[in-house]
This record gives C-alpha cells, sequence and structure tokens, in this order.
C-alpha cells in the first residue's frame, strides 16, 4: 500500500475559527456577558485561545508521530524498530588501487593496510587489505576505502587518485582502476520511511520482487529506485538507479550484488545478477511564448520556465521505466507562467521497467511577447 493512498487523519481539530468560537462561547454562557469588540477581556481570550491552538496543534503532532505516514527522526526510527527495519548508516565511498613497482623484486612486496592515496584534495582512501605483490610481479590491486563517510568520496574518474601519501618501499605509481562510488550520508527521512513500508516484503524466503527491491535497496542509501526481473527460470536481474538519475558504475553494481548473494537473503536456488540500467538518451526542444498581459513579468516567467525545464529532466530520470512524457513539460512550463508552448522533442516514448531517460542536448528558446 502506499502510504500516500492513506486519509489523512487529523486527531483534535485546531482550526482557530472554531477554537475561538467555542471559547468566546464557553466565557459569556459561563459568565453572561456578551463582549464587546474593544472588550480587554476579548483580547484577552483572544491570547488564550491562540495558547490553545498551540497547544492542540501538538497534541495532534504527537498523535500523528505514532503513524509512519508522518513521523520523523527518532520517533521514525522507533518505529522502524518494531517490524525490525534501521535506518542506514553513513557509509564511505570505495575504488579499487593499482600499486605499480619501479621493477620486479626477489621477495614479495607488502603495501599495508591502511596505506592511503589521494588526489591531491585532501580526500584520502586507504587500503582495507593487505596488498601482496609476488616475487617477478610488477603490480597488484587491492580495495581502497574512503577515510571519510558521506559523499565526498564519490566521483573520483579512473586515474585520478595518483599519489601516494604513505611511502612503500618500491612503488613507482598509484592510481584508481574504478570511479569511487558508495559514499552516502546517512538514510533522510523519506528514504527510511520507505523502507520501513516495504521492510514486511522482506519477510518471505520466496524471493518475491518486492524482497529483492528492499534488499537491494539496503546496500546503499544512495539507491532510490530498483527494477527486479526474471529473464528465464531461476535467473533473477536487479537493475538499481542512483539519486538524481545516476547510472551507478561497476563498484556500486558489485555492492549490490554482494549484499544480494549473501546466504541469509538470496534463496538457494535464484541465480542474481546486477546490472546498470539502460539509459535512455532524448533532447528537449521547444519554444515558449509569454502573454503581452505578463510583459512586465518576462524576466521572472523566462527564470521560472528554465526552473521547471530543469526539474522536468529531474522527473524524468528519477525513476525506472517512467516513460518520456512531453505532457508533462508542457504542464510545468505552463505553471511556470508561459502562454503557449511548442515542443519539438522529446517525442512520447514507452520505456520498461529495466531503462530510465536521460536527456542529452536542452534547448529553450523564449519566441516572443503574444496577444492574449
Amino acid at each position: 500500500m502506499k502510504l500516500s493512498d492513506l486519509p489523512d487523519i487529523e486527531f483534535v481539530n485546531s482550526d482557530v475559527q472554531t477554537v475561538e468560537a467555542e471559547v468566546f462561547a464557553i466565557y459569556e454562557e459561563t459568565t453572561g456577558r456578551t463582549l464587546a469588540k474593544g472588550d480587554p477581556i476579548r483580547l484577552f481570550l483572544l491570547t488564550m485561545t491562540y495558547v490553545i491552538v498551540l497547544l492542540l496543534k501538538a497534541i495532534d503532532n504527537t498523535g500523528k508521530q505514532n503513524l509512519l505516514r508522518y513521523a520523523n527522526g527518532n520517533n521514525l526510527d522507533h518505529i522502524g524498530a518494531l517490524v525490525g527495519c534501521g535506518r542506514l548508516a553513513a557509509a564511505a565511498a570505495v575504488t579499487t588501487i593499482k600499486v605499480t613497482l619501479s621493477a620486479a623484486q626477489a621477495t614479495a612486496v607488502i603495501v599495508p593496510s591502511g596505506t592511503r592515496f589521494t588526489a591531491g584534495d585532501g580526500i584520502f582512501f586507504a587500503l582495507d587489505n593487505p596488498m601482496v605483490i609476488d616475487i617477478g610481479d610488477t603490480n597488484g590491486t587491492g580495495t581502497a576505502t574512503c577515510t571519510v563517510t558521506g559523499t565526498v568520496g564519490n566521483d573520483y574518474p579512473i586515474g585520478t587518485l595518483t599519489t601516494l601519501v604513505d611511502p612503500v618501499p618500491y612503488v613507482a605509481s598509484v592510481t584508481n582502476t574504478t570511479k569511487s562510488e558508495g559514499g552516502a550520508d546517512v538514510q533522510d527521512d523519506e528514504d527510511f520511511r520507505e523502507a520501513i513500508n516495504l521492510k514486511p516484503e522482506s519477510f518471505s524466503t520466496a524471493g518475491p520482487t518486492g524482497a529483492y527491491i528492499f534488499h537491494a535497496k539496503q546496500a546503499s542509501a544512495l539507491i532510490s529506485d530498483v527494477s527486479v526481473i526474471t529473464p528465464n527460470p531461476g535467473e533473477v536481474e536487479v537493475r538499481p538507479l542512483l539519486e538524481g538519475g545516476v547510472i551507478p558504475g561497476s563498484t556500486m553494481l558489485q555492492l549490490v550484488e554482494d549484499h544480494l548473494n549473501d546466504k541469509t537473503i538470496r534463496p538457494l536456488t535464484d541465480d542474481v545478477s546486477v546490472v546498470a540500467p539502460t539509459a535512455v538518451s532524448y533532447d528537449v526542444t521547444l519554444t515558449y511564448y509569454i502573454d503581452s498581459n505578463d510583459a512586465t513579468m518576462a524576466t521572472t516567467i523566462q527564470t521560472a520556465v528554465t526552473a521547471a525545464v530543469n526539474d522536468y529532466v529531474a522527473w524524468q530520470k528519477e525513476k525506472l521505466g517512467r516513460d518520456i512524457n512531453p505532457s508533462e513539460l508542457i504542464r510545468r512550463v505552463m505553471q511556470a507562467g508561459a502562454k503557449r508552448v511548442a515542443v519539438t522533442y522529446p517525442v512520447f516514448a514507452v520505456l520498461d521497467e529495466t531503462e530510465v531517460a536521460i536527456a542529452d542536448n536542452v534547448t529553450v528558446t523564449m519566441g516572443g511577447i503574444e496577444d492574449e
């Protein structure tokens, strides 16, 4: 069940006009007096009404903090505990480091765990385990983890972590052979709320779609959407999408695959593979016009239209299988203040659940001012 489909709940009525009418009615009934508008007692009762409304709102919020749809912060953590679902902690980015020796050595060379590497910007990655470069070999590889948690360690391109911080004999050069990925901040309330709602799916041991979605998202707080398909009997193909419509790289895909293949998660008969979603490129080319009655607001409308197009591009790529929909683009631009919108691209296209729409070229033109 979608939480957004649930009816709104109001534990107490905190409407100001209603409370005010009740306060004055009780006073007049008790005292037998009818208060004039300028009566000092009326001003006192209005102050009391304000205080009562604040208390009623606090009572209403207290009740709502016991419900998954409304709870936040520590209250949400307590609700998660009821179903055995904890908030994902902050995680550090990881990458693969290649170490190259100046020449093959007569003895094995050990690069100690904790050896640090950097791109020279003050962010460090440390080797997870000792790296052993055997006799006669000139290079070795190993995984390294950022020394600080959060997204700060993400997206170092291949070949950028080239500075060895802690000297090791015979090492001539170092570099990262994969883009750094996997760093995440503490799971926010909305993602955690969705995880709690999805948690019961994981109670089954039969491997339903919902269980795979739940467990895939538990691999990293960066994962915003997941598709699960069965291309052949006994095969499960999982495609994660990261926040902001980012396509995961090899490091993140391996992280999710390792998590799903844990013997406490994967059904024995399932062959699980984790692959990247398929990016479907599209262009945005549109011309919009402003009503002559709004000519004095043209600059403001132009700014709003640009923001609306950017929001549309972000909306298209935030979910797998979301059709490329020019009608949504037109709606957003019209709401931004345009009188008329002529869209050349994109054209409507149906996407399947393994695909995500990502904009390529975006061209937005203000066509001019038109009469009503």
